[in-house]
């Protein structure tokens, strides 16, 4: 399990480097693989799963409310990262509908009686292939759900204090979002960026040249300072991305 660390101010002026850290002038770093905390909210990245997925666990200090993004598995490690805190979790957050991303949410939900948003209804129809994904990967059983609430883009979730812009972000999946924290500098974008490559766009209904418009359109108009939080791998910045990603960098 991943623990909360401390990062003075905000994301501006990452700089991504080979050690999977993000340095910062202020004299903070954020480790691609551990928290990132501000006065207002913590984030703990949780890697679940047999592929790994960064579920990542939002932490409001001034209430001790928290939510989950991406729950894929590994329920009593996401609850014991909570638990840590003395948080308590009060919804669930998904970027898509694909297994390794939404697997526990049924259970988790069950659990704990809390409300599922995301992602945009255009994933439906993978959310109700659950059962059978997991069946083919060899993942613990999980039961098909529907959503308390469908995002599209435009929306915005909250928890505790905390609010998060929801941007539709197609290509991978159709009904992708990505969630994005103004004040921190920082977007959870799921399986639609990684550090030097973007997601598979050969599973049904996905494509490709919408899921290049969806990077180009959606997320880097929020600025180049922006780290985020892939679905798996490492994290990265905007500004990083649009210089070296073969696929999306400003001269590909």
């Amino acid at each position: 399990m991943h623990g909360f660390a401390a990062l003075p101010g905000n994301a501006a002026g990452g700089r991504y480097n080979s050690a999977h850290s993000l340095d910062h002038g202020a004299g903070g770093r954020l480790e691609g693989r551990l928290p990132i905390t501000r006065s207002s909210m913590k984030v703990a990245i949780i890697p679940v799963t047999p592929f790994r997925q960064n579920c990542s666990l939002l932490f409001c200090e001034r209430t001790r409310r928290a939510a989950v993004v991406d729950p894929g598995g590994d329920i009593d490690e996401i609850l014991a990262a909570a638990a840590s805190q003395g948080a308590t979790l009060e919804k669930i957050f998904l970027t898509h509908g694909h297994l390794d991303h939404c697997g526990a949410t049924s259970e988790l939900r069950a659990r704990l009686g809390i409300r599922v948003e995301g992602p945009h209804v255009e994933d439906r129809f993978w959310i109700e292939q659950l059962p059978d994904s997991a069946a083919r990967y060899g993942f613990p059983h999980c039961e098909a759900f529907e959503p308390d609430r469908w995002l599209e883009g435009g929306n915005s979730v909250r928890f505790g204090m905390v609010e998060l812009e929801v941007r539709h972000c197609p290509g991978h999946t159709p009904g992708h979002v990505i969630f994005f924290h103004a004040g921190h500098k920082l977007a959870i974008v799921g399986d639609v960026l990684f550090q030097g490559s973007i997601g598979r766009s050969d599973f049904p209904r996905g494509d490709h040249a919408t899921l290049v418009s969806s990077i180009r359109g959606q997320l880097w108009p929020l600025g180049d300072e922006v780290a985020f939080v892939p679905g798996h791998g490492p994290m990265s910045t905007f500004g990083e991305e649009r210089e070296t990603n073969p696929y999306v960098r400003d001269d590909a």
